[in-house]
């Protein structure tokens, strides 16, 4: 991959908003912004309606939704994660569409599911065949039935909203540092999964324990001497800030990694470069396979997301 600028490598980090609020969102943001990052802070457009099933703040906050609006202005992306930490309807969701627009002047382009009830190909559709029963069997049933944002009919329906309004949605997460590794022609279509235009995997750095392991000196050079992408999948909320003050080893890695010569952009400008230089793939049988025997067997044995 030849990436801008006569880069070595490419890195961005999706953080989806679980258990983060302001204060310790700016702590995170300011650092990496120092470091001459840009990356991707994923948001609920919505306040909870319902009882919530995840901590977080929402931009329903004055003051969150502000701090969002001054990182997208200083080049960060702003992704959804849809509408609200909690289930939602298709009126729901379209109405969160509505008011990410107003308050970022467009439509997301980049979206990860939170563990609602409108989540799109979520739970065992995220797999096929066989893989689906090994997966039933391993989860022992507990997500069958919990998500339908690809069901036509269901009241949480919008996989005809999310094909004409987003762009990109992640499903798989690896443990791999070079997130092109399971699949190099990324973004890809999956004519089975229709109403999601383009699927990005990423890394798995959920928390910071995870991200930690994720970005070690070793792997960072991994990455460097591949020359291949990480897009981070993380949670800032889950262990970064403690006291007041973040992570130290945090710290010292992301310093480490911010003076490599890196092409370090949102998920957005990324997953663009990598469709614009090799287009959109569309995924084969083999790749689908391949694909979930490989996130399964991540998922079970090494503890990936």
């Amino acid at each position: 991959m030849i990436w801008p600028g006569n880069k070595k490598f490419a890195f961005t980090i999706f953080d989806d908003p679980d258990s983060q609020d302001e204060r310790e969102s700016r702590l995170v943001y300011s650092f990496l912004a120092d470091l001459g990052f840009r990356t991707t802070k994923a948001v609920w457009p919505m306040g909870p309606l319902r009882a919530t099933n995840s901590p977080g703040t929402t931009c329903a906050d004055p003051l969150f939704r502000a701090h969002c609006q001054e990182l997208q202005r200083a080049g960060f992306e702003i992704g959804f994660h849809n509408a609200m930490p909690h289930s939602c309807t298709r009126e729901e969701t379209i109405e969160a569409l509505d008011l990410f627009r107003q308050y970022f002047g467009h439509d997301p382009v980049t979206m990860a599911n939170h563990y609602n009830a409108e989540a799109m190909y979520w739970g065992p559709a995220i797999v096929t065949g066989i893989h689906r029963q090994i997966y039933n069997l391993s989860t022992f049933g507990r997500t069958r039935n919990r998500h339908f944002g690809q069901i036509r009919g269901h009241p949480s329906f919008w996989g005809d909203i999310c094909r004409q309004r987003i762009r990109y949605c992640r499903n798989f997460v690896f443990p791999d540092i070079n997130t092109l590794g399971p699949l190099p022609s990324m973004p890809y279509y999956d004519p089975q999964r229709p109403y999601v235009r383009a699927w990005y995997t990423a890394t798995d750095g959920h928390d910071c324990e995870q991200f930690l392991k994720a970005i070690t000196e070793e792997r960072q050079d991994q990455l460097e001497a591949s020359g291949g992408a990480c897009i981070m999948y993380t949670h800032f909320g889950h262990g970064f800030v403690e006291d007041g003050k973040l992570n130290a080893d945090f710290q010292r890695l992301m310093e480490r990694l911010a003076a490599k010569h890196g092409y370090c952009v949102p998920t957005r400008t990324l997953l663009e470069h990598l469709e614009n230089t090799q287009g959109l793939t569309t995924l084969s049988g083999w790749q689908r396979f391949e694909l979930q025997s490989r996130w399964l067997w991540g998922k079970l044995f090494l503890g990936t997301t």
